[in-house]
């Protein structure tokens, strides 16, 4: 591996090494350059305005974290070959580059039944053939098909480099200060057990730390009622052009955005037909907002009234509850809407959106988090935790949203 390097200046992190070879090119290719045109946290960016960096930021950070974790692994007698330490950092840095515009807004509206993950691994799949094979190992990283599984849980797993990267840097940009984890402790901290990463039990608060951490980031920006709402509120503008495409109406949209809007592309046509791709790797944020700009101007009331919510930030009033609202309630909004407004009822069903999201903040049978004590043996953090409510946050919280349009004032 050459240990000649260019240095990128984090405002997170500091100095970031990339040695040059496969890494620069990497970070120099237009699947990677491409994250630099999508915002990491979307919409997010209405609640804390600060919100504006990108995914292509957070790759380099994860990737910065990545190298840090094979120092310290390799100085504890862990033996990673160069070429795994490599490889790993080629995955965890390639890991987000099946992310459309807006996260997982392409994903419920563009295209159907393929989520980022499999975009990610097909466009490691392409440059792995432009570049000869030399991704082969990330990639079987990366799908966790490798004998050395413990890498794999660097790039994906409970405490894998994205999260630690995503939550300190997020926590920076929005101003949620108590978001921010000790990433540094946390990898000081790592060790290998029977092929599997392993905290040192001097960690523990650390960890403890990490998971509270977690759990107010969720539910204080990314799961933020505001940001929900307005991503709603795009999800509804976006399903409605889709609707005035397949009907043969004339819309504005770049080329890359028109191909989603005009095709219907589902998980078989998108591996089958090469446009897919090709069309994908050109939409970036900027396509959507300017077709919203272009859309407050179109034809259709229903598109026009939508996007000009969009642009202008005339959101979705939005309530939240433990239960789920009753249906006599949207179809009381759904006819106020369509009176206030002067459309057909059907048509103000755009104007409403009622989401449920459910999550936890840690599932142990997914992959628990060991802690290693200096006997050898190990617990899982849940057994380990002498003051944490571990059963609080496996435990699922599933919030109800009613998101609609205001009315009046």
């Amino acid at each position: 591996m050459s240990y000649e390097s260019k240095i990128i200046n984090d405002p997170v992190f500091g100095f970031i090494k990339i040695p040059k070879g496969l890494l620069y090119d990497l970070v120099c290719h237009p699947v990677v350059q491409r994250l630099t045109r999508i915002r990491q946290l979307g919409l997010s960016s209405v609640v804390y305005p600060g919100a504006q960096h990108t995914r292509f930021q957070h790759s380099l950070g994860a990737f910065h974290l990545m190298s840090e974790a094979i120092r310290e692994l390799t100085a504890k007698g862990n033996f990673i070959f160069d070429s795994e330490a490599e490889a790993v950092e080629a995955a965890i840095l390639l890991h987000d580059v099946g992310h459309g515009p807006f996260s997982h807004v392409l994903e419920h509206t563009l295209v159907q039944g393929i989520a980022h993950e499999e975009i990610s691994l097909l466009l490691m799949e392409r440059i792995n053939r432009e570049m000869n094979g030399q991704l082969s190992l990330a990639i079987r990283i990366f799908q966790d098909q490798y004998p050395k599984r413990f890498l794999h849980q660097l790039v994906s797993g409970q405490l894998d480099m994205d999260r630690l990267d995503y939550l300190r840097r997020d926590s920076f940009y929005t101003g949620v200060t108590e978001g921010n984890i000790g990433s540094a402790r946390i990898i000081k901290m790592l060790d290998v057990r029977d092929d599997r990463l392993v905290v040192e039990s001097k960690g523990i608060y650390s960890i403890e730390n990490f998971l509270t951490a977690r759990r107010l980031m969720y539910w204080q920006v990314y799961l933020h009622k505001t940001s929900v709402a307005y991503e709603q509120l795009l999800l509804n503008t976006l399903q409605r052009a889709k609707k005035l495409a397949s009907q043969g109406e004339e819309l504005f949209a770049p080329p890359a955005l028109r191909f989603f809007l005009y095709n219907d592309i589902g998980r078989r046509r998108f591996h089958d037909d090469p446009d897919c791709l090709e069309n994908f790797l050109m939409l970036d944020d900027n396509d959507i907002w300017t077709s919203l700009k272009a859309w407050t101007r179109h034809p259709d009331k229903v598109l026009a009234t939508l996007s000009e919510g969009m642009v202008n930030r005339k959101l979705f009033k939005v309530e939240v509850s433990s239960e789920p609202f009753p249906e006599t309630r949207r179809q009381a909004l759904q006819a106020q809407i369509a009176q206030a407004l002067g459309i057909p009822a059907d048509d103000a069903r755009y104007f409403l959106a009622t989401p449920d999201i459910e999550t936890n903040m840690y599932n142990p049978a997914d992959d628990s988090i060991d802690i290693l004590y200096s006997d050898g043996t190990t617990r899982g953090i849940a057994e380990a935790s002498d003051m944490f409510d571990i059963a609080l946050l496996s435990h699922k919280v599933k919030k109800h949203y009613l998101c609609y349009w205001r009315l009046g004032k």
